[in-house]
């Protein structure tokens, strides 16, 4: 890390570098994760080393009134041991990169609306918690909540902390939008992408794509939107279909949907590179449509099962209000071990 950071503030210092703003902001962002990482590093052992210390000074004196100070200490030592571990697990190409998360509501009508919604509600309050930040980059609303939602999330290692959350999401709960008060299940995808910039190369020819624009969807009234604001972009060779409306400029939701697309295309190309390797395949499973990776069941009893894990919560209300951080640890960790991410099969009712 280190060798890292001097390497980096080298390039910091080579003249002309603060000329180009995009590229001078990402490597100050790459230097203080860096710092942050080390920093951790070197408290955890300069902690541990006076643990040690301590610890050789009771045995000496035969001292059994420091346990309890011992034991505190070393327990919290180890939590902070474990967060960084997870953090570390974070390797990939894209895991340091922003993210692009998309929520479709599956079949069901209002009932899996409502869960898209209650999913987009998770996944915000998760940001703030992480003190990142998230745009709208397109959003479609249905009767009773969201048909499907796409957000930018800006902060470090937001790919890889949220890649764990791809796949189906399922709800069970006494509907809210049935008079005799009966169980329903709900289903919605989620779908979690790095956003591409310049450190990964991804070439899109113009003959490539095309471009369609027309009138973004609104309220109506004044502030209705009469121009062709709206952007579709179509990939060509691979049938990939991005929308972005959220600006009220054509210009930037043009950059916006090919900032998607090229997320969308390296989300592609990488699958295709996995099924070279038999080590990866388990997590091509993991996205497939009908395949769920979490339930939710707030009847007849509270908890969130991850199926590929088999970590579970009861405190489900907690994890509505974005505390998924034990399900995203337990998953880095699981594929570190060789976990396949394959979900079981058993029933929650069982």
């Amino acid at each position: 890390m280190r060798a890292l950071i001097e390497e980096k503030e080298a390039q910091s210092a080579v003249p002309g570098f603060w000329s180009d703003q995009k590229k001078s902001e990402r490597l100050m962002g790459e230097l203080k994760v860096l710092r942050g990482r080390l920093d951790i590093w070197t408290e955890i052992k300069r902690d541990m080393e006076a643990l040690d210390e301590i610890l050789a000074m009771a045995q000496e004196e035969d001292d059994g009134s420091l346990e309890p100070e011992l034991r505190a200490s070393f327990a919290d030592v180890s939590a902070r041991f474990e967060k960084a571990v997870t953090f570390e697990l974070m390797n990939g190409e894209a895991d340091k990169a922003d993210a692009f998360l998309t929520i479709h509501a599956g079949s069901g009508g209002t009932e899996a609306c409502d869960w898209a919604s209650m999913l987009f509600r998770m996944y915000t309050r998760w940001v703030e918690r992480k003190g990142f930040k998230y745009e709208v980059v397109d959003l479609l609303e249905a009767e009773g909540g969201l048909k499907s939602v796409t957000i930018e999330i800006s902060g470090p290692y937001a790919y890889g902390l949220l890649r764990s959350e791809t796949g189906v999401h399922r709800l069970v709960r006494i509907s809210p939008f049935d008079a005799n008060a009966r169980r329903h299940t709900s289903f919605a995808s989620v779908a979690v992408l790095p956003v591409i910039d310049d450190t990964i190369e991804i070439t899109i020819k113009p003959e490539d794509i095309r471009i369609d624009t027309y009138r973004a969807g609104g309220a109506g009234g004044q502030k209705v939107n009469k121009t062709d604001s709206a952007v579709r972009i179509t990939h060509l060779a691979t049938n990939i279909v991005v929308t972005c409306q959220n600006e009220r400029s054509q210009h930037k939701n043009k950059d916006l949907a090919m900032s998607v697309l090229k997320s969308r295309l390296y989300e592609v190309y990488r699958l295709e590179k996995d099924k070279e390797n038999a080590k990866y395949q388990g997590d091509k499973k993991d996205i497939a449509w009908g395949s769920q990776i979490r339930s939710y069941v707030f009847q007849p009893y509270t908890m969130v099962k991850d199926h590929r894990t088999k970590f579970n919560l009861g405190n489900i209300q907690a994890v509505m209000d974005g505390d998924i951080d034990p399900f995203i640890d337990s998953y880095l960790r699981f594929l570190w071990k060789g976990g396949t991410s394959m979900p079981d099969t058993e029933d929650d009712e069982e």
